[in-house]
């Protein structure tokens, strides 16, 4: 029996408004990434270029990323977006720091208080030595990619959460300097796009250029499982999320007569 067609355009409508509705919570986090990424440029060419940068450079970058742990967004976007950062900062590409070859300025948020900092173990010759560059989030930075969202996945470094982690890559004189990033709870996500999600009549989901679930409205696609089928493999309709490296899945009986 084919379906009705003002429902297969009211499945159109809604799948078209969860997209942009998921666009719009990335986007508030990739624009506070950008700020973190323009703001690590002019700390990592101190003296206009004329010295190495070295920790204490760093610093400036606190009341930045303080001010998007608790929640503060950049001034032109939508006050209605959720704060969905919880922790958020720059990751040096190694040797870039005269002081400290390996380090990362980062912050985490601390419902108890103010933002704590990450400290890990970053001396090569060390056991626990921190070797940030084989993680995904900041690999594809430093490979060229733009935007990266890595996850979902339980972050046993940081804070137990399952989480996301969104990164860009911070180039400093055309020269690849490090990597701003940002990480995000699963649980904070999904609150902010569920209930689009949830208006689509049938089974959606969200993924990652992996194709990792990152949302869904259906049991039957929990976070962090994985999608494998195509752009669109019979059963699935696969629309991309703008230029992000998202995607949303939705069942192909809403979407044709």
């Amino acid at each position: 029996m084919s379906t009705p067609a003002s429902l297969v355009q009211a499945g159109q409508d809604h799948a078209a408004a969860a997209v942009a509705r998921v666009r719009e919570a990335a986007e508030g986090v990739f624009e506070a990434l950008r700020e973190v990424r323009d703001a690590a440029v002019a700390c990592v060419l101190p003296a206009g270029g004329t010295r190495r940068p070295v920790v204490a450079d760093l610093a400036a970058l606190r009341p930045l990323l303080w001010a998007r742990l608790r929640g503060a967004l950049p001034a032109h976007l939508p006050v209605h977006l959720p704060a969905l950062i919880a922790g958020i900062g720059f990751i040096a590409a190694p040797g870039l720091l005269a002081d400290a070859p390996w380090y990362l300025e980062w912050w985490q948020e601390n419902p108890s208080g103010d933002p704590v900092q990450l400290l890990r173990d970053m001396d090569p010759a060390s056991s626990a030595f921190y070797d940030y560059t084989h993680w995904d989030w900041y690999a594809g930075p430093s490979s060229g990619a733009e935007r990266t969202i890595c996850g979902p996945y339980v972050d046993y470094l940081c804070t137990d959460e399952y989480s996301l982690t969104l990164s860009v890559p911070v180039l400093a004189g055309g020269i690849f300097a490090g990597v701003a990033a940002a990480d995000v709870f699963v649980r904070r996500f999904e609150a902010a796009v569920l209930p689009a999600l949830r208006e689509i009549p049938g089974p959606a989901f969200l993924v990652n250029a992996e194709g990792r679930v990152v949302a869904s409205n259906t049991a039957s696609r929990v976070a962090g499982s994985v999608y494998r089928g195509g752009s669109r493999d019979g059963d699935h309709v696969v629309r991309r999320v703008g230029d992000l490296p998202l995607s949303l899945v939705t069942a192909t009986a809403c979407e044709a007569v």
